[in-house]
């Protein structure tokens, strides 16, 4: 304990095979204040030791960390997922006031807005917020499209842009093809870091091999890659995970409805000690919807439905996905009776509409993170949304405290339009933001 009511706390949780072998472990690092009598955690910090877990974060480390988290003035960052609406430039801006540090935007091709003219707009009329995608598709564009696309956003947003990637869910959902391969996700994330540094990167089309790079990256008015661009890795499985510790700079998880990510850090610090990197808990981003309730309302009031429900669906869709469709990579725990109930809505929907059955995917993902099919009502459950970030502002609080625990450093959380991201924007940066920092 200091002299000013702080204390610095440092401990080791563990968990343990029936052997007394060591499964998995960190280390914790925690500062806390004295305020009116009552001690309140400021700063969070999770290391991963080394593979092993038998030694302590260098206590330089330690110290480093304490400080940026002290100057960062918060634990916690908060974004907003948006779906990629060319005008969302406004409910970015009016983020960026109420407090919110980053907006992400949605790479589905077939429903929304050009993610990157979205994110050029937000760009040019924002000064502070961060800016990435949540997350790019891989095979929507060449590693040198995506490469140029996001070092022209750095241009009009130095320092300020996260290139996001991932395997694919609806960007290859809705043409009825499943996710991208992870080997394919090596090695494309492997092309666009290397175009980002500058190199000369080997380039594979057709059968034939050419060195490519940015021919004109140090010409001021095209891109700027003097600005680092951290990218980020969506990933859920073991394979990909690994991928998360070899080349990312960040984790994207859907958490899957779960708080314990110890045996998920294990895998990306085990991959990076292998690749000769940084064995601590990578920069943790996770996708999440909520609401805040206002006085009156309840989990399953008509406007709670109108703003969580739209977020909800995906899990239902990929529910079909992994029974009906091709595949869904979203990492859930199978449910076929969630499948097979949705098969049942979708044939009935699509012979309203007059879908041929080869198409139903269309149909699957028509509203997609944006509204209710008419009948999807049914598949939003209380339980689900009670899990979600929706209650009072003080209940929001104590799941970001949870999440923030597990290692979590940034919530995405997800609106379904433009009455939603106002009503988010509103009531979480007054109830949230305001009063946890």
């Amino acid at each position: 304990v200091l002299a000013d009511n702080t204390a610095i706390i440092s401990f080791k949780t563990a968990r343990y095979a029936k052997n007394g072998s060591e499964l998995a472990g960190r280390h914790t690092t925690l500062v806390a204040r004295k305020t009116g009598g009552a001690w309140k955690t400021v700063i969070l910090i999770h290391h991963l030791p080394t593979p092993g877990y038998g030694q302590e974060p260098p206590a330089e480390a330690v110290r480093d960390e304490v400080a940026y988290r002290s100057n960062k003035g918060r634990n916690m960052d908060y974004g907003i997922g948006i779906p990629s609406y060319i005008d969302a430039w406004r409910e970015v801006k009016a983020a960026e006031e109420a407090g919110f540090t980053h907006a992400w935007f949605y790479d589905s091709q077939l429903i929304y807005s050009d993610v990157y003219a979205t994110m050029a707009l937000a760009a040019q009329n924002t000064n502070r917020i961060k800016l990435g995608t949540l997350v790019a598709i891989p095979s929507n564009r060449i590693a040198p499209v995506t490469a140029s696309a996001i070092a022209t956003i750095n241009k009009l947003a130095p320092g300020r842009v996260v290139l996001a990637m991932g395997t694919g869910y609806t960007g290859r959902n809705t043409m009825g093809l499943p996710q991208m391969s992870v080997k394919r996700l090596r090695e494309y994330t492997q092309q666009v870091q290397g175009l980002l540094r500058g190199e000369d990167v080997l380039f594979t089309e057709g059968g034939k091999e050419r060195w490519i790079r940015l021919v004109h990256a140090d010409h001021a008015d095209f891109i700027n890659i003097e600005d680092p661009i951290e990218v980020y890795l969506a990933a859920n499985g073991p394979r990909a995970l690994q991928v998360v510790g070899e080349f990312s700079d960040g984790w994207v998880t859907t958490l899957r409805g779960r708080s314990d990510l110890s045996g998920d850090y294990a895998t990306i610090s085990g991959a990076a000690a292998k690749a000769g990197r940084s064995t601590a808990k990578p920069y943790t981003v996770a996708l999440a919807f909520g609401c805040v309730l206002r006085e009156g309302e309840s989990l399953t009031s008509e406007r709670v439905m109108a703003r969580v429900g739209p977020s909800l669906l995906p899990g239902v869709h990929a529910q079909w996905e992994a029974s009906y469709g091709p595949g869904a990579n979203l990492g859930m725990q199978s449910e076929s009776e969630s499948g097979d109930a949705y098969e049942a809505y979708i044939q009935e929907y699509a012979s309203t509409h007059g879908t041929p059955s080869d198409r139903l995917y269309l149909d699957v993902h028509r509203g997609h993170m944006v509204f209710l099919k008419p009948g999807e009502e049914q598949f939003v459950r209380q339980d689900v949304i009670a899990r979600s970030l929706t209650g009072t502002g003080p209940e929001i609080i104590d799941k970001l405290e949870i999440m923030e625990a597990g290692g979590i450093d940034n919530v995405a959380i997800s609106v379904p339009d433009i009455p939603g991201a106002r009503d988010l924007i509103e009531d979480f940066g007054r109830e949230v933001i305001a009063k946890r920092g």
